[in-house]
């Protein structure tokens, strides 16, 4: 389980933004908190990728895409749910960019 700080740090913050900032951005503006938020899943999986030496890290985008549905029946409705693919799609991308960026630092 200590081999896998990192990780877990990073889904408790990635959970974090599924349900704690539609909860106070919500009335604002709907769109640009959609867009925070995949801008934080970006980010979030490309710093997993490009810090993390397990093999688990690659089960992430699939992990976030599945930590989100419970969150379109909070906040959202159904139509929301094709957001799953969405985050599935962008935390791969930073996945795998995060995987580049680490086997080209370890390289050197």
């Amino acid at each position: 389980m200590k081999k896998f700080v990192k990780e877990i740090v990073i889904l408790l913050i990635q959970s974090a933004v599924f349900y704690l900032i539609p909860l106070f951005g919500m009335n604002e503006n709907p769109m640009g908190m959609v867009l925070l938020i995949i801008l934080l899943t970006f980010v979030l999986s490309l710093i997993l990728g490009a810090v993390s030496k397990e093999k688990i890290k690659y089960l992430y985008p699939i992990v976030i895409s599945v930590l989100f549905i419970p969150s379109v029946f909070i906040y959202y409705n159904e139509t929301a749910l094709i957001h799953a693919l969405w985050y599935l799609v962008v935390s791969a991308v930073g996945m795998a960019i995060g995987a580049l960026i680490n086997k080209a630092v370890s390289k050197e």
